[in-house]
């Protein structure tokens, strides 16, 4: 199942009245769960060997807010992965707060099922938070990014 597939089946899930869709192809298990519109709770679970602590406790998010509300874009997560912030561990980060991003610029890496998935800016514009941790869990639909997309005043 490629990124293209992936992102045929979250449009199929986020334009429908289904809540959650789990599919399996060609070895793949992929489980997507609408976000709710309301207050919602993200518990992370650490994967992985002995030497990996309890799960850790739940934490509360809010909401991002909508898209293109004045000028502001939100990058979510396309798939359920970690989240990376560079390419490896001793490469600098892609972006900073504050970077002036172009469309189509890779903003980060997410690895999901052993697959490195770069995430790109949906628009031009300036990078005014980092919502999540280097190597954090995320959900899917959860915000990455907060970009500014209005245009510069002069």
């Amino acid at each position: 199942m490629n990124l293209k597939e992936l992102r045929e089946l979250i449009d199929l899930v986020q334009n429908s009245q289904v809540v959650e869709l789990e599919i399996e192809k060609s070895g793949v298990r992929v489980r997507i769960k609408k976000a709710s519109s309301h207050r919602e709770t993200v518990r992370t679970i650490p994967t992985g060997g002995a030497s990996q602590a309890a799960a850790s406790p739940a934490r509360e998010t809010v909401p991002p807010p909508e898209r293109d509300q004045e000028g502001l874009v939100v990058i979510t997560a396309p798939v359920v992965g970690t989240f990376y912030r560079s390419p490896s561990p001793d490469a600098a980060p892609y972006v900073e707060v504050g970077t002036m991003v172009k469309k189509g610029q890779v903003l980060c890496v997410i690895e999901a099922m052993k697959l490195m998935n770069e995430i790109e800016s949906e628009s031009d514009g300036k990078i005014m938070e980092i919502i999540v941790e280097n190597a954090q869990s995320v959900e899917f639909g959860q915000a990455l990014f907060y970009i500014d997309s209005s245009p510069p005043s002069s």
